[in-house]
């Protein structure tokens, strides 16, 4: 399942249909950590750097997080959710650049756009 959302001026990434698909709710505790530019957002009830799902439904994205990959109020992040694997990938701008333009390169030869 796919969705694309901005972050507001608080962190917070407000698209709700995929964070149900998730069945994550109000209180869930998260473990999120960066790798290759993306953020991974898993379901842990034990880990030791948590986010929670707020109240609206909302996932809040702490500001170090939010530093990892640049990310800015206003942003909009690709989700990319695994409902069964209860994960998501949020993919930043930067990373969806560093996608297209390899997959650009390939297709075109020589990374001609």
């Amino acid at each position: 399942m796919y969705g694309l959302a901005a972050i507001d001026n608080s962190g917070r990434i407000a698209d709700r249909t995929v964070i149900r698909a998730l069945g994550w709710g109000p209180g869930t505790r998260l473990h999120i950590r960066e790798g290759s530019g993306v953020i991974v957002v898993r379901l842990d009830r034990q880990g030791v750097f948590t986010v929670t799902v707020t109240g609206q439904g909302h996932l809040h994205l702490p500001a170090a997080v939010r530093h990892w990959c640049g990310l800015t109020a206003g942003d909009r992040v690709l989700l990319a959710a695994n409902p069964a694997d209860g994960l998501l990938v949020l993919h930043p701008p930067a990373a969806l650049d560093a996608m297209v333009v390899a997959v650009h390169a390939d297709v075109l030869g020589g990374g001609q756009a």
